[in-house]
C-alpha cells in the first residue's frame, strides 16, 4: 500500500515538476514565442524548424500546438502555416525525453533549493521565471526518484510482474495503455519518464516500451483536440492533423516494432537510453517523411475537415 502511495506521489511531482518548469519558460518566453509563431511560419520549412526550436524552449509540445490552435481561431496564422508547427512540435518534445533518460537525479535537490533562491530573492522577472524553470526540472527528477524507489519491491510481486507480461505479449495493448495514460495526465513526456523508470527496474523491454510512447504520441493529442472544440474549421484542422500525424505513423511502425527495436539497440548499450533514442527517431522520422509533402498533407486534412 506504501509502495503504492509513492508510486502516485513520485507521478504527481513529476506532473507538478513539468508543469511548473514549463510554466516558468513560457513566462519568459510568451511574447516572443508569439512574434516567432507569427513571423517565422512563411512556409512549412521554416514553420517546422520554428515549431521544433520553440518547442524545445518551452519543454510542451502541448502547450506550443495550443497556442498556434488559437492564433488560427483568431486568423493570425492559416492552416498551412500550422502543419509545419506541428510537425516540428513532434521534434522539439524530444528533448525533455532525453534528458530524462540521463541519470542525474542527485541534482534534484540542488536544483530546487537555487530554483528556489532565484524565485526569492531577485526582483527581476526574468531571473524569477529561471528560478522556476530549474526548480521545476528539479522537481521533475525528485518524482522519478520517488517512482523509482517505490517500484522497486513490484519486481518481485507476481500480478504485476504477470499484468506487464500481458503488455509485452501484445503491441497493441501497449499503444493502447499509452494512449489512455497519456490522455489522461496530458503529457506524454510524463509517460515516457515513467516508462524509463520502468526499464531500470527491469520491469519493461525495449519493445513493450516502444509501444506505449506510440501511445503517448497518441494521447497528447488530446488537449489540441479538447482546445479546438467550438473553434473554426481551420483551428479544428490543425488538431486533426496532430492527431492524424501520431496515429498514422503508430499504425505504420506497429507491425516492425521488433525490427524497429533491433535498430535502436544499435544506438546505444542502455535501456533507458534506447527508450529515449526511439522516441526520438520515430519523431523525428514521422515529421521529416511528412515535411515534403505537406500541401497533400494540408488537402488530405481539408478533405476530412472541410473548410
Amino acid at each position: 500500500m506504501l509502495s503504492l502511495l509513492n508510486f502516485f506521489a513520485g507521478i504527481a511531482l513529476l506532473l507538478f515538476g513539468m508543469r511548473f518548469m514549463r510554466d516558468g519558460l513560457e513566462s519568459a518566453a510568451r511574447r516572443r514565442m508569439q512574434e516567432a509563431l507569427k513571423t517565422l511560419t512563411r512556409n512549412p520549412l521554416t514553420g517546422f524548424i520554428t515549431g521544433t526550436v520553440i518547442t524545445a524552449l518551452v519543454q510542451s509540445s502541448t502547450a506550443v500546438t495550443v497556442i498556434t490552435i488559437g492564433f488560427v481561431n483568431a486568423g493570425i496564422l492559416t492552416f498551412s502555416q500550422a502543419v509545419g508547427i506541428v510537425l516540428g512540435t513532434n521534434v522539439g518534445t524530444c528533448i525533455t525525453t532525453q534528458i530524462i533518460s540521463f541519470r542525474i537525479e542527485n541534482i534534484a535537490l540542488p536544483a530546487i533549493g537555487l530554483g528556489a533562491l532565484l524565485i526569492v530573492v531577485p526582483r527581476k522577472k526574468s531571473l524569477r521565471c529561471l528560478g522556476q524553470s530549474i526548480t521545476g526540472f528539479g522537481i521533475i527528477f525528485l518524482g522519478i526518484n520517488t517512482i523509482s524507489d517505490a517500484l522497486e519491491p513490484l519486481k518481485n510481486s507476481p500480478h504485476f510482474v504477470d499484468l506487464l507480461a500481458q503488455v509485452s505479449s501484445n503491441a497493441f495493448f501497449g499503444v493502447v495503455a499509452g494512449t489512455f495514460f497519456t490522455a489522461l495526465i496530458h503529457s506524454s513526456a510524463t509517460t515516457t519518464g515513467i516508462v524509463i523508470t520502468l526499464s531500470r527496474q527491469g520491469l519493461v523491454d525495449l519493445p513493450t516500451s516502444i509501444a506505449i510512447i506510440l501511445g503517448s504520441n497518441i494521447g497528447t493529442c488530446i488537449t489540441g483536440v479538447l482546445a479546438a472544440i467550438g473553434t473554426p474549421p481551420a483551428a479544428k484542422q490543425v488538431a486533426a492533423a496532430h492527431v492524424l500525424l501520431n496515429v498514422v505513423g503508430a499504425i505504420a511502425v506497429i507491425p516492425f516494432i521488433l525490427p524497429f527495436a533491433h535498430l535502436v539497440e544499435t544506438t546505444a548499450t542502455a535501456l533507458p537510453r534506447q527508450i529515449a533514442n526511439a522516441h526520438t527517431i520515430f519523431n523525428v522520422l514521422s515529421s521529416l517523411l511528412v515535411l515534403p509533402f505537406t500541401q497533400y498533407f494540408t488537402k488530405l486534412v481539408k478533405k476530412l475537415i472541410p473548410d
